[in-house]
Order: C-alpha cells, then structure tokens, then sequence
C-alpha cells in the first residue's frame, strides 16, 4: 500500500490498485475507496429539483415481539399475552407494553403499523434484506438499501456522506445470504458509510474519519504539503486505468477527512452527560444520538443496527434459551434501551424542528410466535409483527392496520415489505417509478410494478 508520507513508492505484488493509495487506517477502514465511495458524478448521481427530506432507519436486530411491545393483547389468554402488561399513552386509545413509559408520552409523535407480514422464509437474513430493500436476494441479484438508492438519486449534501451506518453492519445472524445493507447492484460507490466503532466506548473516536496516527501528527496548517506529499507520491499510479478517475474521488475523500463539520458530527464530547443518560449509555443509545447528529449536519439518511449478531447477546431474539435471549430480557435491557433512545431521538427531533423533514423508522425482520414456547420464550413469526413510524409527513398518534386477537395475522391492511419500503420512498420524495441502472444495464425499478406506500400512513 502508499503512505502518504513514505520516501518511496509501495507496489504489492498484484500491482496498483485503488485501494493501495490510502493507508489502511485512512479511508479503506470506513469501506470507502477512491473511486468506490466518492466518484457520485462520474456515475451519475443527480442532485434533486428540491431539497428531499431526511431518514433514519432503526433496524432492531432479532426481531421483536409485537405482542410484548406495540401490539398488547391484555385479554388473550396468559401464554399468548404474555408476561408483560399494557399501558395508557398520551393518545386516547392507544396502548402498548408497559416496557415503554418515556415513548407513551410521546404517542402523539409515532404512528404504530401493526400488519406488517411476509410470505419468505422465516430466517434473520431474508427480513433483513426485504425490510431494507423491499426485495428478496435472488437469481444472484442483490437490491441496494433504501439508503444506497437516496445516494444514488441525490448523492450527498456538501462535505457529508449521503447514508451513515451505525455502529456496525449487521453480522452473523443465522444464515449465508446478504444483509440488505450494501449499495448491491448500485456498485461499492453508494455503500453506506460505516463507523465500525461502538460509540458508547469511553474512548470512543471515530479512526475512520480520521487519518492515522502518522497523518494526525502534523499540523492542520500543513494540510496543504499533506496533499503535495500525496501527489508526490501516487504519480506512478497515473497511468493506470483507475487513476483517471483518482483526482476528484481524492479530493472528495479529503475533504471529508478534513471536515471540521463532519469530524464535529461525531464528536459526543459536545453532548453533556445529561442528554447522553437521556438517550441511554449503550451501543444503540449512543448510536442513535449520533444519528441524530448526522441528520443535523446534513447526512440525508442513517441506518442504526440496534444489535450485531442474535448469538450469545442479550437482543430482541427471544427464544427463551442459550445462544438466544430469555423474555425477561426485554424487561430488564432491550426494553429500556430501546425506550429510552427511541423517546430522546424524536423528543430531539420535534424540538429542533427537524422531525416534520425527518422519517424515522423501527422495525425489526419479522414478529414472533403468538404463543410462548416451553423454553418461556417466542420463536420466529413472519406471519404478522408491529412497527414504528415517524416525522416525514406521518401522522403521529395514528394506528394503521390491525392484528388478529392473539397478534398472528394481519385482521385489517395487510402491508408487506415491499410497501415499506415504498413507504420510505414516498417520505423521501422519491417517485416509486424511478428506475436505477441496474446489472448489464437492465433497468430495475426502485420498488416492484405494482407496489404503492402505505397512505395511511401520511
């Protein structure tokens, strides 16, 4: 690989290649090289007509219960109901899980889609990919994140990255099939941003937006022989056939690295520990003040996964037994987390005025099993779960769609994933027939013909 400040060039032996020009600690850890993460023009993203709204999406890793959080059933028999009891919100007829008081007081803010269902395979992975893209990984052909598709239609605004990925992308959960998370047929150019970094750590930095330790050592003043050292030293790599295209994506890598606006962005040091107990002092508390952040400083769309993996982790994946989580857990951890970052965001977001142009959205890839297995806990349940919907142009304080009396299937408005996302789309601003560049140029709609929002939802 280069490095900037070395006497010499460095040639592996598989040659040049776009990812050897940076140090490794530079750019290449935040999944972004040169002509992947910033050549937007030479690929052809096309700013708006007009300014598009924001979104940050909350994917709650395992999958939550519908019936132990925004779908109660308090009249259903014990092993269906659950351990946990319903309660009042601020909005007269609304009722959820006792594991949520900060977010009963803010009913009014959130709409709560209770008919989400699809026909797939009940696995981690599949919800994944079809509630972050709207379409299910076949033929070899994987679909962009609605977060990829808004930086391929808008690109970013100025020095921000047009879709951040917090804190890490989606681990093992299961199976062998993508996540939903990447750019897919877009190309590595509009893969989001990824912190790669638990900012919940004391020592928390973000080593991704910052320059190694060799680069930190100058001066900021000296920026400017930085650039010429570079130069200096990738004239060798000019004649390849990527670095035509080096020049502008180097100087869009720089000027994020050097962004005073962007490195403040995830500077939490800013926030005083009062708001930071606010939003709670874990991974997704954490993560979610930050995505907070971002939107502020103009990244367009965040993705937030509240866990990485559902294996030896306390997560919303209640199977009642080891590797899984036990019910309890949702009283005593998730539940909590959830709440506590989940009420601060929006609480944030209104206050700032920024909740009317901002859509946040928390779903986990499926439901559970209606009735509490023998291990005390709930299995996989595609069939019918629970979600949250706010700001963007959504009406708060709104139920749509219904379950049946034990929470199994949808009784009224069915919506599956595809909707979702059309959803997304709509809130964004985005005409759902919008067609992307897809593989060997075969145009690929952003949402299947024939998939419309959820209305009822605006």
């Amino acid at each position: 690989m280069f490095r900037f400040d070395a006497e010499k060039r460095v040639q592996l032996c598989d040659g040049f290649r776009r990812r050897d020009f940076l140090h490794a600690g530079a750019l290449s850890a935040l999944g972004l090289s040169l002509s992947d993460a910033f050549n937007l023009k030479a690929i052809g993203a096309t700013p708006a007509t007009a300014e598009a709204k924001n979104c940050i999406m909350l994917m709650l890793v395992g999958a939550p219960s519908q019936l132990d959080t925004w779908d109660p059933k308090p009249n259903a028999p014990a092993e269906i109901r659950g351990p946990f009891k319903a309660i009042k919100t601020n909005v007269p007829g609304i009722e959820i899980s006792e594991l949520f008081p900060r977010m009963a007081k803010n009913a009014d803010k959130f709409a709560i889609l209770r008919s989400v269902y699809h026909t797939a395979a009940a696995v981690h992975d599949t919800g994944h990919q079809m509630m972050q893209t709207g379409r299910l990984f076949q033929n070899g052909i994987e679909h962009p994140h609605a977060g990829c598709v808004l930086g391929k239609l808008r690109g970013g605004r100025g020095d921000a990255p047009a879709h951040v990925l917090l804190p890490r992308p989606i681990g093992n959960t299961g199976g062998n099939m993508p996540h939903g998370q990447t750019a897919g047929f877009l190309g590595k150019a509009f893969d989001p941003f990824v912190l790669n970094s638990d900012p919940s750590r004391p020592d928390f930095k973000v080593p991704d937006l910052l320059p190694p330790n060799y680069i930190s050592a100058l001066r900021t003043d000296h920026r400017r022989k930085l650039r010429e050292m570079v130069d200096a030293s990738i004239k060798g790599f000019e004649a390849s056939q990527d670095a035509k295209l080096m020049d502008d994506n180097f100087h869009q890598a720089y000027t994020l690295m050097s962004s005073a606006k962007m490195r403040e962005a995830f500077d939490l040091s800013q926030e005083s520990d009062a708001n930071k107990d606010r939003y709670g002092r874990n991974r997704f508390g954490m993560s979610c003040l930050l995505a907070r952040r971002m939107i502020e400083r103009g990244v367009r769309f965040v993705t937030v996964n509240m866990f990485e993996t559902v294996f030896n982790e306390i997560t919303w994946d209640i199977h009642g037994s080891a590797p899984f989580s036990p019910i309890q857990c949702y009283q005593d951890q998730v539940g909590p987390a959830f709440d506590m970052a989940y009420a601060s965001l929006l609480e944030d977001l209104h206050n700032s005025g920024l909740l009317k142009d901002t859509l946040v959205v928390a779903t986990g890839e499926f439901g559970r099993t209606p009735k509490i297995n023998p291990a005390g806990g709930r299995d996989h349940w595609p069939q019918c779960w629970s979600m949250l919907w706010a700001g963007g142009g959504i009406k708060g304080g709104n139920i749509v769609g219904a379950s049946d009396e034990i929470g199994a299937y949808p009784k009224d408005r069915p919506a599956n994933p595809g909707e979702v996302v059309a959803t997304i789309f709509k809130a964004l601003q985005i005409d759902l027939e919008t067609e992307l560049p897809g593989l060997q140029g075969r145009p690929i709609r952003v949402v299947e013909h024939g998939v419309n929002a959820i209305n009822e939802l605006f």
